[in-house]
This record gives C-alpha cells, structure tokens and sequence, in this order.
C-alpha cells in the first residue's frame, strides 16, 4: 500500500530532524530514511523530496517570517521540530499551489501532536495561522487546483 501524504510529511521531517542534528550530506539522510519507506512509491519519494530541498532552500525567509510572528518566544530556544514543522507549512503555503493551507495547517498539526511536546500542536496552529494571515495580506499565498480558490 502506498503511504500517505501525512506519512511523507513524517519521513521529511524527520530527514530535516536528522540534518539539523547531524549536519550528514542530506542526500545520504533522504536515502537512509525516507528511500526505505518510500522508495517504492517514486511520486511520494519526489514529494519528499521535494519538501526536503524546499525547506533547506527557504530555510531563511521561512525563520524571518516564523521570528517575526514569534514576538515572545526567543527562536533558539523553540523545540527543533517545532520549527522544523513550521518551515514545512510556511514552504507548502508558498511553493506548493497544490496543497489547500488548512491541509497544510492540519498536517503540521497532527504530526506535531505525535511527534513533539505536548504544548506544540497548539503553538504549531497559531503561528502557521498567524503566518498565513499575513502572506495572504501580502498577497504572496496563490492557490491553483481543482477544488482551491486563485488568490
């Protein structure tokens, strides 16, 4: 049976957990973790994938946009996979106009729930709600699909 979607998101990030730890050639993490479980469904590797390199990619304007909405919280101090999570959503929001933003929002959610602390599904919801609020604004959020509104 072919994984999830949230199953994917699961694998991504934990390859992104691993790289931020480790520092390892993220090629060679995407292999050990995520090829294994999803090498035998290629478009769920690709969306891995692709999540993975979009995530190191915008790594910086995903950590502006979470530090500017994160008035009192210090960035440093956040739980890695909250912030792993939340560059995942602000990546999905703005390069893959595919994917609805509650989709997103819900996702990161769910895996922040059974991932890391008790506290972060909730902080996980309000900042991406925050965040989103304000790339709609600013006119950055364009959603394109069968069923999505082009904004």
């Amino acid at each position: 049976m072919s994984p999830s979607r949230r199953e994917v998101r699961e694998k991504a990030m934990q390859v992104l957990y691993a790289y931020e730890i480790s520092q390892e050639p993220i090629e060679m993490l995407m292999e050990s973790i995520a090829a294994e479980d999803l090498g035998a469904d290629q478009d769920q590797f690709r969306f891995a994938q692709a999540l993975v390199y979009s995530v190191l990619n915008h790594r910086t304007e995903s950590d502006d946009f979470i530090r500017s909405k994160a008035r009192h919280w210090d960035f440093d101090r956040m739980a890695t996979l909250d912030r792993i999570l939340l560059r995942m959503g602000i990546v999905e929001f703005l390069y893959f106009p595919e994917i609805p933003t509650k989709v997103t929002i819900n996702e990161c959610v769910e895996i922040a729930k059974r991932f890391s602390t008790e506290k972060s599904s909730r902080f996980i919801n309000g900042m991406l709600d925050s965040i989103l609020s304000a790339l709609n604004q600013d006119g950055k959020i364009k959603k394109e699909g069968r069923g999505l509104i082009n904004n």
